[in-house]
């Protein structure tokens, strides 16, 4: 009979951990504002290191969440005043076979420090209007090249 139990305890766990994980996703992608995205985590390998997930547009904000976590907290936070794009590219090599066939890699710099940022083409473009909006009056040199490969 112990051994029923444990393993009824075991599959509750893993339906309970499921069920957080879907629900969890369904409401901030509930919430609009919100893109399919993956983020570069580590560079020790050429094209590796993608981890997906999805963003979330808070006012001045992108807070990035992992797809498979329990965390309620976003990953990482960048803030439009310190990102700015440096260039545009399609995947290579290994990152082809991790991300969509329409997706673009953007090379971006936040606080100095580069980050990379895939999402679907038709995404850029609403990311590329954010990150240039600025309150009416501010100067906003979002944009560090506009002379970007056609993707």
């Amino acid at each position: 009979m112990e051994i029923v139990e444990g393993i009824g305890i075991g599959i509750a766990a893993v339906i309970g951990a499921l069920l957080i994980l879907f629900v969890r996703r369904a409401l901030f992608s509930r919430s609009g504002g919100t893109i399919r995205c993956s983020v570069r985590v580590s560079t020790l390998l050429d094209g590796r290191g993608w981890s997906p997930g999805f963003g979330r547009f808070v006012g001045d904000e992108l807070r990035w969440y992992r797809m498979f976590s329990f965390a309620l907290r976003p990953k990482r936070v960048l803030t439009r005043k310190g990102l700015a794009v440096e260039r545009r590219r399609l995947p290579e090599g290994q990152e082809r076979l991790s991300m969509p066939a329409d997706w673009v890699i953007l090379r971006c710099t936040s606080h100095h420090a580069p980050v990379e940022i895939a999402m679907a083409r038709s995404t850029v473009t609403g990311f590329l209007s954010w990150l240039e909006a600025a309150p009416p009056g501010a100067v906003s040199p979002r944009l560090a090249s506009q002379d970007w490969p056609a993707a």
